[in-house]
């Protein structure tokens, strides 16, 4: 018997597959501590989950694409030191070093630095897709060596990343020029939200496509890529983002890149109204695992 969507378990999209199971796992960030304007992500992993709920009646129109032909796991949050930044960054590392392929529900965005550091020890540095109304490179975040705005910063400067193969989409908040030369320095590829705009998805698909090349990629959502009207329930909004048609459209084009993990970041639930952010997340997430589920099939 089918069960309704206010029953369903309350892991991402109800799975109950052990992780021993499952070749890709799902696990929660709650962290929030390296914020610079208004905290409560720490608590988006538990409403990202119940709002994946909708989506467990049915599979994805677009190609017929069922995601629960994958084997996943919800492995239900990692473990955080609170208040001490940096020995949360070593937990999360610790416990992300387990799992080959996390799809990460965070949490503020520091936490793709110590994802990265983890999964870059078995696969050597990856390519980046990261969406986002912030460019996330400052050398410090307002006088603290780690926080959400240096994530990519510190993920360069480590060797995480391939600059030459990282594309950042929806950029648009104020930025100090310093910061955006040294990042296009670096070799990445900027394009604004006003540019994602006046393009096409399937435009900016073949653009993430030549950048993000054939090599491992991962891919990072902060939900503040979208305008506020379509995801007001975040720390730091930004006007002029993208729709949520948008996200969905650019990212369905995506399938066939050799993804190696994802992370969705910054909902904070406490600024939402009637669940929308972190429906909106649910989904991007579900995406990515239509993703992954049309490229195996």
């Amino acid at each position: 018997m089918h069960t309704p969507t206010f029953a369903v378990a309350p892991s991402f999209l109800g799975t109950t597959v052990a992780a021993s199971q499952a070749d890709l796992c799902i696990a929660g960030v709650p962290l929030d501590i390296g914020v610079t304007n208004r905290p409560g992500a720490r608590f988006a992993p538990l409403a990202i989950r119940h709002a994946s709920r909708m989506l467990t009646d049915g599979v994805n129109p677009s190609g017929w694409i069922d995601p629960m032909r994958l084997s996943f796991a919800d492995v239900g949050d990692f473990a955080i030191a609170l208040g001490d930044i940096r020995e949360s960054l070593r937990l999360i590392e610790e416990q992300a070093s387990a799992y080959p392929h996390l799809l990460t529900l965070g949490g503020e965005h520091t936490v793709t630095l110590p994802l990265l550091r983890a999964l870059t020890k078995r696969t050597g540095p990856v390519g980046l897709i990261h969406f986002d109304a912030h460019i996330d490179t400052w050398p410090d975040n307002f006088g603290q060596v780690y926080g959400h705005g240096s994530v990519f910063y510190h993920a360069i400067e480590e060797g995480l990343i391939e600059p030459t193969r990282m594309i950042q989409i929806g950029i648009r908040s104020p930025v100090q020029k310093e910061v955006w030369d040294w990042t296009a320095g670096r070799g990445a590829t900027i394009l604004s939200a006003e540019a994602v705009h006046e393009s096409t998805p399937q435009a900016i698909a073949e653009a993430i496509r030549r950048v993000a090349g054939t090599g491992p990629v991962y891919l990072s959502f902060d939900i503040d890529a979208l305008d506020p009207s379509q995801a007001p329930g975040t720390g730091t909004p930004e006007i002029g983002g993208l729709f949520t048609w948008q996200a969905l459209a650019i990212m369905k084009r995506l399938a066939g890149l050799d993804f190696v993990g994802m992370d969705v970041v910054e909902v904070s639930p406490a600024y939402d109204v009637a669940e929308i952010t972190s429906l909106a997340a649910a989904t991007l997430a579900w995406q990515y695992l239509c993703l992954l589920a049309e490229t195996k099939s």
